[in-house]
């Protein structure tokens, strides 16, 4: 019943999750469009009144436009009723870090720790991963304040997130690493909004009601921070999603692999940035796709080969006993290892037509990226891989 309700927490946390994050992404990703695309204001007395740019736009069967003041409107009180968008941010934030305590924390002995990587006691794992949040803050806020060339910025704040990548690739399991880098990331963006962006606005706010004439330094700050978090986007959106592909976390470079997919997805992001103000540079994504697709080639598998030499052959007599006490103890109708209620994935392996079924699905994550059994909690060990994968290259056979 305990892993019952587990389940259904992590589904609500997961969703709440979900949800705010497509709430806060599209509403950055909503305000980089309407700031790049402000045209000079067409009314004289718009002009008089402050407004720096307006964009006019049609959605929904209506008509739209939007006024952006740089202090505030001239001549008139700002508005009581201001609209902010942080707690898209902080949901998004709060509701990740009650995943990452469900799955990763909670569940430390089969998610978080691989003892084939680093053999930790659960308190100092739970340590590390909390503790290189703030670490990882520290160290890229401080760069913020010491670089002033955003070129130079942005080339220092790549080798960061990669960095991080291979530091937690050597610490923790290979699921685990790819999750803690997207944990990392999140963590910078929303403390960014908390931290500058938002503070930043508020005096400029309170600057604005008492007549004051606002100091420009904090909404400098806060849009070079909004400027870093959008460039952020795509590559913590494909981490989200990244526990579905093993070929990628589950290889023995998954962090540079990362960084490869990071960095084409910085590349897209420039792509629509610059379509914002205009500029149509289709060699952006084009590198992007080319860094993608020839990532694919350099890390495609081997194929399981040609059936092997009969007296070579493995029957499924002697592999069967490996997959029961390797991998069916959790891949089966009713898992038998300590907090699965349910088979990972729906994939089951506890009867011959299963295993037949999942053939390619095994070679795939068993014997090609190893990134099952998952973390290695049932210690399937190098000779018992190489019987399976012997088994497999032969066909599959179940005589």
């Amino acid at each position: 019943m305990e892993a019952y309700l587990l389940d259904w927490l992590n589904l609500g946390v997961r969703w709440l999750h979900f949800v705010a994050g497509v709430a806060w992404i599209g509403a950055s990703l909503y305000f980089v469009m309407l700031d790049l695309s402000l045209a000079p204001p067409q009314k004289a007395a718009d002009v008089e009144r402050g407004v720096h740019g307006e964009l006019w736009a049609v959605h929904g069967g209506g008509f739209y436009v939007s006024q952006k003041f740089l202090t505030g409107p001239r001549g008139e009180p700002l508005s009581e009723n201001l609209h902010w968008s942080k707690w898209e941010a902080y949901t998004t934030w709060l509701s990740g870090m009650g995943l990452l305590a469900l799955i990763y924390w909670f569940g430390a002995e089969a998610y978080l720790i691989d003892r084939t990587v680093m053999d930790l006691p659960v308190p100092a794992a739970i340590a590390i991963s909390a503790g290189s949040l703030v670490v990882g803050w520290i160290v890229y806020d401080a760069l913020c304040r010491a670089v002033s060339n955003e070129l130079a910025l942005a080339v220092l704040m790549f080798v960061l997130v990669a960095a991080a990548a291979w530091g937690y690739s050597q610490v923790f399991g290979a699921r685990a690493a790819y999750i803690h880098t997207g944990a990392l990331i999140g963590t910078i963006m929303v403390w960014n909004v908390f931290f500058h962006v938002i503070p930043g606005q508020k005096r400029m706010v309170a600057a604005i009601r008492a007549g004051r004439e606002p100091d420009p330094r904090p909404g400098i700050v806060g849009k070079q921070r909004s400027v870093h978090n959008t460039y952020f986007t795509l590559p913590v959106l494909f981490i989200m999603i990244s526990g579905h592909y093993p070929m990628t976390y589950g290889h023995p470079h998954g962090w540079a692999i990362l960084a490869v997919i990071m960095l084409a997805g910085a590349l897209v992001r420039q792509y629509f940035v610059l379509r914002h103000v205009g500029r149509n540079v289709l060699a952006l994504p084009a590198v992007a796709a080319a860094l993608v697709l020839g990532l694919a080639v350099a890390i495609a598998p081997a194929p399981p080969g040609a059936p092997a030499a009969a007296g070579d052959a493995v029957p499924f007599a002697k592999v069967q006993p490996i997959i029961a006490e390797r991998c069916a103890v959790c891949h089966a109708e009713k898992p038998t290892y300590p907090g699965f209620q349910q088979p990972p994935g729906g994939v089951r392996l506890d009867s011959p037509a299963h295993i037949k079924a999942a053939a390619a699905r095994i070679h795939q994550q068993t014997i090609a990226t190893q990134a099952m059994p998952i973390g290695n909690l049932t210690k399937m060990t190098d000779a018992e891989r190489t019987l399976l994968g012997r088994w497999l290259a032969a066909g599959a056979k179940l005589e």
